[in-house]
């Protein structure tokens, strides 16, 4: 039996004694990394759901990679022959999940008075709409197919609202095409994601009506979206394709695959601001749990001085006593985490299922706090608690100092 142990148990466990001026500092110890866990906790499931929402959003709007024509930057709409061989070459990289042809084109819509300026997004057979099922608000999203016009267009949230539009309510758009073209839609669906970079200005319609729009052929396409399904490899896939799309590049077509983060810098520079947020978080933690236990165990050393020095005079050797309150410390400090953890993990199911703390939209990009878990949070306990043991080393080496004739008559 670990005999060091056992009266580290025994210390913690007995409720017998006169003196007890270390039981509130303990306790006081406890509920520090308790508290510390607790905030350490929730805040990184509020930060890592906050990062992957609006990762998911801007993803949602645009895919992981992008294959386009580095001719768009500087000419205007040059489009990319997405042909079945094309999509086919792409689908077979290794990662890649789906790929799906887009046709954007820039106009201005006009009802009720009011005008917005829009960039209108051509979708068909295989896109992928979940994410735009997900967040409608009014209507339904229509079956849009690539060989007929449905004259349906949704809209964001945003936009209707300024231009006082709801579902069913007719619309003109303006495109400059060698002057200027009108196309009259119909609203079927509203849609809002919060996000306004994109909710200010997109608009979802047929690929067919676009391509028609911009005077273009059947497999012709402003880019090809690729998603992928692990988001960890998104250079590494986006390098892949990029090797695929050497052999256009040698036949003049000039085409590049740029990421989500290569095309959205400002939005992703943002977030990734967030991480040091979380580096930060996990020095208060430890300087709140370091700062609790090293107190509370000085205490319970002082107070414990003639224990000290009875075991010193049966022949326990310094290492041993000290194993004994490092033994306790560990009890303590564990208790502490698994409390925090168990309080945390309550809160956060309930703010995920039920949303009791709401956000403001116009500034949070979302309506309540977001949560998500992550396996990250397992190594972050175990290094608190290693991190939070090595500092009570140093403290510990007061043992060292009491004698045992002092110690056993200091009582």
């Amino acid at each position: 039996m670990n005999l060091e142990l056992f009266l580290a148990r025994r210390m913690y466990g007995t409720r017998k004694g006169a003196r007890r001026i270390s039981r509130p500092a303990v306790a006081i110890a406890q509920w520090g990394v308790a508290v510390g866990t607790l905030v350490m906790f929730v805040s990184i499931c509020i930060i890592v759901g906050f990062k992957q929402q609006i990762r998911d959003k801007i993803i949602g709007f645009g895919g992981h990679v992008q294959v386009m024509s580095y001719e768009s930057s500087y000419h205007g709409e040059v489009p990319v022959v997405a042909d079945s061989l094309m999509l086919a070459r792409l689908s077979a990289v290794e990662g890649v999940r789906h790929v799906q042809p887009f046709v954007m084109k820039p106009g201005m819509i006009v009802a009720n008075g009011e005008y917005e300026g829009i960039a209108l997004k051509g979708v068909g057979t295989g896109y992928d709409l979940s994410f735009v099922k997900d967040n409608i608000v009014e209507g339904e999203l229509p079956s849009w197919g690539s060989d007929s016009s449905s004259n349906s267009i949704v809209l964001s949230r945003n936009i209707a609202d300024k231009l006082r539009l709801s579902v069913g309510d007719k619309l003109n758009i303006y495109f400059m095409q060698q002057g200027i073209k009108a196309r009259r839609m119909s609203v079927s669906a509203v849609y809002e994601t919060h996000l306004t970079e994109f909710d200010n200005i997109m608009a979802l319609t047929d690929i067919y009506t676009v391509r028609r729009l911009n005077g273009w052929g059947g497999e012709k396409a402003t880019g090809i979206e690729i998603s992928i399904n692990d988001y960890n490899e998104l250079y590494m896939v986006a390098t892949d394709v990029n090797q695929v799309l050497k052999q256009y590049n040698e036949v003049g077509e000039r085409l590049h695959a740029p990421t989500i983060e290569d095309l959205y810098p400002s939005l992703f520079s943002w977030l990734s601001v967030l991480d040091q947020t979380v580096w930060l978080i996990l020095v208060l933690v430890l300087f709140i749990a370091g700062f609790t236990t090293v107190s509370g165990l000085l205490i319970l050393i002082l107070e414990k001085s003639n224990f000290i020095g009875v075991l010193k005079a049966v022949g326990a050797r310094d290492v041993s006593i000290i194993k004994v309150f490092l033994y306790y410390a560990c009890i303590v400090i564990g208790k502490g985490i698994l409390i925090g953890n168990v309080v945390a993990v309550v809160l956060c199911l309930l703010q995920q299922h039920f949303h009791i703390v709401a956000l403001d939209p116009s500034m949070y990009y979302m309506n309540s706090v977001p949560i998500e878990f992550t396996w990250l949070l397992v190594p972050m306990n175990i290094g608190i608690f290693v991190l939070s043991v090595l500092m009570l080393l140093l403290p510990s080496m007061l043992i060292s100092r009491i004698e045992p004739t002092r110690a056993i008559k200091f009582e």
